[in-house]
């Protein structure tokens, strides 16, 4: 199993790839721990992993207050009495426009989710890895602060600090054994993708010419499978990822490739 007897944190468990990665990590040995708003979806999650003979701690958490991510923590501290890993998934999107057009208020918004948010959970679980001496941190990034993507301005501008801050965070944790990481995902074929596809589709659009245009953009020629995302994503927690630190993964079948 990649994450035997591992005790792992993910934020921003929501119906897209944060629920595949709480049950995958659960799959390969992990006791997991996972946070977002919305508690009612937290407990369905944590159900589906029970059910599979997992262990798991759900707790609201909202990554704009450094106490309910401080809350999280020590949950899981209470529960497991260690934290091995932390996923850092919590997102919001903002407005999709150009940015001539953009609102600077709906930016600081979206930049206090997708870095500062990723900032404050890290914080929250550094005391317990630096008294361990050992732990990983994994954040996870978009495509599109490399590959930019019409609208995604605001969306792109929050990852964007948020791959600057992964290699300072691998710079500053470093020394106490502590490795962090980023993966900078594209499309992802999961919920959310397949509800605009879907959306597209009510609008008169043909499903295959819809999909059509994203493949033919991946040289892989497919979009890629959430769970299969999510496992490139778990990678870095794993001791295979044990000398890796400050390097940014694309997961998104060949569509962008860094130099």
């Amino acid at each position: 199993m990649l994450l035997k007897d591992k005790v792992v944190i993910i934020s921003g468990v929501g119906p897209g790839m944060g629920q595949s990665l709480a049950r995958i990590a659960a799959r390969e040995g992990a006791k997991v721990a996972i946070g977002a708003r919305n508690q009612a979806y937290l407990d369905e999650v944590a159900a589906g992993i029970r059910s599979e003979g997992g262990e798991v701690v759900a707790r609201s958490t909202d990554v704009t207050d450094a106490s309910q991510c401080e809350a999280l923590a020590q949950a899981t501290l209470d529960a497991f009495g260690r934290v091995d890993g932390l996923v850092n998934t919590a997102y919001i999107h903002g407005i999709w426009t150009t940015v001539d057009q953009a609102d600077p208020a709906d930016w600081l918004k979206v930049l206090d989710v997708n870095c500062l948010g990723a900032l404050r959970m890290a914080q929250a679980v550094f005391p317990a890895m630096k008294a361990q001496g050992a732990g990983a941190i994994v954040n996870v990034s978009t495509m599109s602060t490399v590959n930019p993507f019409p609208g995604e301005g605001g969306y792109a501008s929050g990852k964007g600090g948020l791959n600057a801050l992964t290699r300072h965070m691998a710079k500053d944790f470093g020394p106490y054994g502590i490795r962090v990481n980023a993966t900078r995902m594209g499309w992802i074929g999961g919920k959310p993708v397949y509800d605009w596809i879907g959306r597209e589709v009510a609008a008169g659009r043909d499903r295959a010419e819809v999909e059509g245009e994203i493949t033919a953009r991946i040289p892989l020629g497919i979009i890629p499978p959430e769970e299969d995302c999510a496992k490139a994503v778990l990678f870095f927690l794993s001791d295979y990822a044990k000398v890796v630190t400050g390097a940014s993964l694309d997961v998104n079948g060949g569509q962008y490739m860094a130099p």
